[in-house]
């Protein structure tokens, strides 16, 4: 059977140690959703394919030999590396606990555009030093949302009014407005963990 050949733009959004000179990654395309990727790391030539790194967005030609079970990276070029997560230990936890909880919960071939779009906003976001605890809340409670989850209703509603006041206030400001990083202020760090019980009890978003 002939190998299977795809184009396509991702996101890196799992990536483990490499094996037998494999790189093990998971990325996500807007078109194809969530796939597993191997790419060769052993080897240093001018043909050989840029290597990828966590939270990477790139231009991929990926090949499949076992019917898109696995695909092997034949090419990869990167458009965008938001390398100013890792100056920040709290933006590259939250940014690591987006990208795990995207790559474990399926997205339907309806709702992976917007999912794509999340994850170029918060990375970039991350990566210039916006807060991490309100880019993570926002991108949880967006991603929430786009899923079909009535979080409006059903969980922001129910807030006691000061932190419905917090939540509101992070909702509606772009990501661009809100303040560097600083420590976290107690009630993100409690609307946060409510939004995560809710979401843990009342939906099949799946975070560990």
């Amino acid at each position: 059977m002939p190998a299977q050949s795809l184009n396509t733009d991702a996101f890196v959004l799992l990536k483990r140690p490499p094996k037998e000179a494999f790189q093990t990654l998971t990325v996500f395309s807007a078109e194809h959703g969530a796939l597993t990727v191997l790419q060769r790391v052993a080897k240093k030539s001018a043909n050989a394919a840029a290597p990828l790194d966590l939270f990477d967005e790139a231009s991929l030609l990926l090949e499949s030999s076992n019917q898109a079970r696995t695909w092997f990276v034949k090419e990869a070029r990167v458009l965008a590396r938001p390398s100013g997560i890792a100056r920040h230990y709290e933006s590259l936890q939250l940014a690591s606990q987006l990208t795990a909880l995207i790559a474990r919960n399926p997205v339907h071939e309806d709702g992976r555009a917007a999912v794509a779009t999340l994850l170029r906003t918060a990375l970039s976001a991350f990566a210039h030093g916006v807060r991490p605890d309100a880019v993570f809340f926002k991108s949880l409670y967006c991603f929430a949302r786009d899923e079909g989850y009535p979080v409006k209703q059903q969980w922001l509603a129910t807030l006691p009014s000061e932190l419905r006041s917090e939540a509101a206030h992070l909702l509606r400001t772009p990501l661009a407005g809100l303040e560097p990083v600083e420590p976290n202020r107690p009630e993100s760090e409690i609307l946060r963990r409510r939004l995560t019980d809710y979401l843990r009890a009342h939906t099949e978003i799946l975070f560990d």
